[in-house]
């Protein structure tokens, strides 16, 4: 993030959500965004995940800015290399644990056999085997989430962004999910963004980065 400003407006309305925030995130690193609701955690998670862009400065990954890649490039970037976890789970309501699973992968255009192996081991690592055929409704929410997660690591991705994962969960079970994104991300080798109200869950990051009104405060240890 480099001098990063997002700036929305309605009318005669103007929002200023991020005023000139600049951090890096080495690869394989566990950072956490820090801040209450509104201080922009959600702006940066959507501006790094390519879902919006900056009113001012560069998003950048691997050295590229976001902004300037062909739609038809982001589009195939969002898809394979970053995956999103979210606080309301965003499972299709349709489908069992293990087809939302392996739904990414149907969309890449993966082979069933190596479907079926990447979502067998997913759904393992995420300790749902005995729950793979359920559908959302039938799960807990620790369960759900941990679906999500299982979905967002289908392609592999080298960036994992978690948007508030355990905003609906109890603290026991949230404490388990912060832990289970820890373990799955280390084994896949992946970035983990995390933003979060909670100075508990910041706990479990390797850097805290803190927000207020939009701004960078300070960082710390995890």
């Amino acid at each position: 993030m480099e001098k990063v400003s997002k700036v929305y407006e309605r009318g005669s309305l103007r929002v200023v959500a991020l005023r000139e925030v600049s951090f890096s995130v080495k690869r394989g690193e566990f950072a956490a965004l820090l801040g209450a609701s509104g201080s922009g955690k959600s702006t940066l998670l959507n501006l790094i995940g390519g879902l919006d862009f900056p009113t001012a400065g560069e998003v950048m990954i691997q050295g590229r800015a976001l902004r300037t890649m062909p739609d038809d490039e982001l589009t195939l970037m969002r898809r394979r290399h970053i995956g999103f976890v979210f606080q309301f789970f965003n499972l299709l309501p349709n489908l069992s644990a293990y087809e939302n699973v392996a739904l990414p992968l149907l969309l890449e255009g993966v082979s069933p056999s190596e479907m079926r192996e990447r979502v067998d081991m997913l759904i393992s690592s995420v300790g749902l085997d005995h729950r793979r055929s359920h559908l959302p409704h039938e799960l807990s929410g620790g369960e759900m989430q941990r679906t999500a997660i299982a979905r967002a690591l289908a392609n592999r991705p080298k960036v994992l962004l978690a948007d508030e994962p355990t905003g609906n969960l109890d603290s026991r079970t949230g404490a388990e999910i912060l832990r289970l994104i820890r373990e799955t991300s280390l084994r896949a080798g992946c970035t983990v963004i995390l933003a979060t109200h909670s100075s508990e869950a910041a706990e479990h990051a390797d850097r805290t980065i803190i927000l207020r009104d939009g701004m960078v405060l300070g960082e710390g240890s995890g």
